[in-house]
């Protein structure tokens, strides 16, 4: 019985330890991966920048103030006012420019049917057509106020083309039985007729501020034609002179630019025509201004008192590169005298430095510098191999030259060997993103090189990767 109930005793079975070798892979390679973005989050990475060949584009447009040989023209007699000069065309002394109506017959008379038909030709006709799809083309509707200065333009257009019977008949009309009272006025002096006022038509060059730019205040008042005048009202106004400028506010920077160049040219953006003005600067308190003079192409813009334009200089073309690749670096200054011989390795030359022996004796040993520039006196060598206090040796004479004059350079770092490699750069115009470096220069760049992106993320032969 005993025998039996031992045989019936259970034990429980303890399984053997297996390693499930695919769980312990994945572990690991999850910790890996774990490890590598932790890594490259807390890191800065290296961005690489592709140099091309390009220009910067500078912004050169401004809103100027025009100011001109400007003369109002007042009339003398009250009534109604009917132009017959087109507006921006030159008269000559004694042309008829305007009718003053006493009576306000002659406009009755215009709409009657008595003066027969008014019909233009097909040359009157093609004139106007130019005028309207000159305006369609240029009109904006950031500037739907030149709407109504089209308006009155094409009323004096049609004014003077249209009215050719009137005109023929003015000396009946003026002192003919119906006593329509027609007053004649011609032109005292050839120049180009406007038939606005702002009260700039006397302000000098010089006197222009930057509230004034800004045109505050500023009111343009429209003579309209069949409009009631008094003695003493402004008719017209005479630009009587090809002479004429355009003032421009301007940053000093810009000033000084324009300054040394004396002459500029200018395009004019309404029409696209382009000329030559000279310039002169002057200054209020903070401010700058830009007086660009003209000798032509007066007539084009005499209705005008702000005109937008462009001002063209010299384009510089290179290298484009962003400014936040450029850095500056420090060198040591070795005379040319003291290079040894030049190495296998392209821009590495071979120097004497002197050292001490174990038993304090000097010895001379050679050593190898990657050289950044070079003037006409020195070479711009890098400090990974010198200190201050090293003497060089020159070979031939035995004079010893002690490190210890250093200068900087400006640069960007190179990497198309894999490693930051600094690289001087010669800038030849610069604006707040880009920068415009001269190409092919003795220890500098060349189109298709690839340079740091951000120049603060590297130091001198770090590695990188693109």
């Amino acid at each position: 019985m005993a025998s039996r109930t031992n045989n019936n005793k259970i034990v429980r079975y303890r399984r053997p330890f297996n390693l499930n070798i695919g769980m312990v892979i994945f572990a690991v390679m999850a910790i890996y991966i774990l490890i590598c973005v932790v890594i490259y989050i807390r890191s800065n990475p290296i961005v690489g920048y592709e140099v091309k060949v390009g220009s910067l584009s500078v912004n050169n447009i401004y809103t100027g103030i025009a100011l001109r040989s400007e003369e109002i023209v007042k009339t003398q007699e009250a009534g109604y006012v009917n132009y017959y000069a087109r507006e921006s065309e030159k008269v000559a002394c004694g042309d008829l420019v305007y009718t003053v109506d006493g009576s306000g017959k002659l406009a009755e008379l215009m709409q009657s049917d008595t003066m027969g038909e008014n019909s233009l030709s097909d040359a009157d006709l093609n004139e106007v057509k130019a005028d309207v799809v000159s305006f369609v083309k240029d009109f904006s509707p950031e500037r739907f106020s030149d709407v109504y200065s089209f308006k009155y333009d094409l009323q004096g257009t049609t004014l003077k083309l249209s009215n050719l019977n009137i005109l023929n008949s003015l000396d009946e009309l003026q002192s003919g039985a119906n006593g329509y009272g027609v007053k004649l006025c011609n032109a005292h002096k050839s120049g180009y007729i406007v038939y606005s006022t702002d009260g700039y038509e006397e302000l000098e060059p010089h006197e222009v501020t930057k509230d004034i730019l800004e045109k505050e205040d500023y009111e343009k008042v429209q003579l309209v034609n069949n409009e009631l005048v008094a003695p003493g009202d402004s008719v017209y106004k005479f630009v009587t002179s090809e002479k004429w400028s355009i003032v421009i506010g301007v940053t000093p920077e810009r000033a000084k630019e324009l300054e040394e160049a004396e002459y500029v040219q200018v395009k004019f953006l309404k029409t696209q025509n382009v000329s030559w003005a000279s310039t002169e600067i002057y200054s209020m308190g903070e401010d700058y201004f830009c007086i660009l003079g003209f000798n032509n192409s007066m007539v084009n813009h005499c209705t005008e008192r702000f005109i937008d334009i462009e001002v063209i200089t010299k384009e510089e073309i290179g290298l484009k590169i962003p400014n936040s690749a450029i850095a500056e670096q420090e060198f040591f200054l070795i005379p040319k005298d003291f290079m040894a011989e030049e190495s296998a390795n392209d821009g590495v030359y071979c120097f004497l430095r002197e050292t001490y022996s174990e038993d304090g004796a000097i010895t001379t040993q050679k050593i190898d510098l990657t050289i950044y520039s070079e003037n006409e006196e020195y070479y711009y060598v890098s400090d990974d191999m010198l200190r201050i206090g090293d003497n060089l040796i020159d070979e031939d004479s035995g004079e010893k030259f002690e490190i210890s004059k250093k200068a900087t350079l400006v640069g960007v770092y190179n990497m198309n060997k894999g490693y930051a490699d600094f690289r001087q750069i010669t800038i030849l115009y610069q604006n707040e993103e880009y920068a415009i470096v001269k190409s092919n220069t003795d220890y500098g760049l060349s189109a298709y090189d690839y340079i740091v992106l951000d120049a603060k993320s590297v130091e001198e032969d770090s590695l990188v990767y693109e």
